[in-house]
């Protein structure tokens, strides 16, 4: 849709973000009401099935294999507008293009993601690509972790988790598990010193999962660093300077590393157009009803994804769960019908830790366990691979993003 000769549109439905959320969305509501006249605001041309990276960085899966074109993906029947958001008006339900033009809705749906902030840590983005630093957060750099698993056969290699929230928080520590499983098969394991740096005090969110995992940490001879913070990076030189702090937050001090590879998560942040807003809480996040979802202060908005401040699981596999209850509970608003359908904080973190086997970690709210399989959660399993690496990237492209509710429901 071309708005250059347009001042102002109007549309039922406005969805702002055309990653797995908002394109996953559109097509549920046009298969409740094909007459939702809605529009998809997205500025990237590429769609990417983000859950992939990881396994592209330890070449279990092709990168080409695992990205569309964004117009191959968005439903025909539903408007793509490619552009930036400005400024969001929700209080006269308009939205501001980067180009000066305005969207106008009666409902408003905000799913954008969130923002990897590469440049609050210095120096790295300067040498990211390069003197062995990469991030399998990076689509574009997921080969080249790959490349440097592969290279190395002795030496220091040293992964980050920054502060959460994140997207897939599980994510900086299955690159660990992949790499340490293919040296330990290589029979270079013994000459590898991995660290895991982690700006958390603990291995991993849900303590149902964490022994489990701390006998892969063990297998692979990982020395976890708790409470660290990346702060600096010279890729020349090599080294990667943290801030170390007690539980508490109190400094403690700095510390210097040396690395022949460097794994970075960045610190991720609300886009500024959500946190500079109304819809915005005291954090920068979109402030919706953890169970409905629904906007506290607007009701005709619902928010959607990684960009929402309720405390749950960044992942995909969330947005599936919460497609769905949005998309009921919109369509129930239209009709002026109450609001009925729960988020229960469903969210699934499958932990490949080792290649053949997958730790399906599935929970919501308070760390409750919610199987969607008759998989044991807690026992690596074969099954579970072959539903993280064959299964749910094909329902993905084939069921998700056409609106199926399958898996989503229960």
């Amino acid at each position: 849709m071309n708005l250059y000769n347009i001042k102002n549109i109007y549309f039922d439905i406005v969805i702002i973000g055309g990653g797995t959320a908002g394109v996953s969305l559109a097509a549920s509501l046009l298969i409740r009401n094909s007459n939702f006249n809605i529009c998809i605001i997205e500025p990237q041309s590429i769609h990417y099935y983000q859950p992939a990276w990881t396994l592209i960085g330890n070449g279990i899966l092709n990168s080409v294999n695992n990205i569309r074109p964004m117009y191959s993906v968005i439903t025909p029947d539903i408007s793509w507008i490619k552009s930036e958001v400005l400024e969001l008006l929700p209080k006269s339900n308009k939205i501001l293009l980067q180009n000066g033009k305005y969207v106008n809705y009666k409902y408003l749906v905000v799913c954008p993601g969130l923002i990897l902030a590469w440049e609050k840590i210095e120096g790295l983005i300067e040498t990211l690509g390069k003197n062995g630093v990469t991030s399998n957060y990076s689509y574009n750099l997921a080969d080249y972790t790959w490349k440097l698993v592969k290279k190395i056969n002795k030496g220091t290699v040293i992964f980050t988790q920054p502060e959460m929230p994140i997207k897939c928080a599980g994510a900086p520590q299955k690159v660990i598990y992949l790499s340490g499983d293919f040296w330990q098969k290589k029979h270079i394991l013994s000459k590898i010193n991995i660290n895991y740096y982690l700006n958390n005090n603990t291995l991993f969110g849900v303590k149902d999962f964490v022994p489990i995992l701390m006998e892969y940490i063990k297998k692979y001879n990982v020395k976890l660093i708790f409470n660290a913070n990346l702060i600096k990076v010279d890729g020349k030189k090599k080294t990667a300077l943290f801030k170390l702090i007690d539980k508490e937050g109190n400094f403690i001090s700095n510390e210097y590393k040396s690395f022949n590879i460097l794994h970075v998560v960045p610190p991720q942040i609300s886009p500024d157009f959500i946190k500079n807003s109304l819809l915005a809480n005291k954090k920068g996040w979109c402030d919706v009803d953890p169970v409905t979802l629904q906007h506290l202060s607007f009701q005709n908005i619902f928010g959607l994804g990684d960009v929402c401040g309720i405390l749950n699981a960044k992942t995909a596999a969330a947005a599936r769960k919460q497609i769905f209850v949005v998309a009921e509970n919109l369509f129930d608003l239209i009709k002026r019908k109450s609001i009925l359908k729960i988020y229960d904080g469903y969210g699934s973190c499958p932990l490949p830790v080792e290649r053949g086997k997958v730790i399906l970690s599935e929970f919501g709210y308070n760390d409750k366990l919610l199987p969607t399989f008759p998989i044991n959660p807690k026992k690596p399993s074969k099954l579970a691979w072959l539903l993280k690496t064959k299964f749910l990237p094909w329902f993905y492209w084939h069921g998700m993003l056409k609106g199926n509710d399958f898996l989503s429901t229960n």
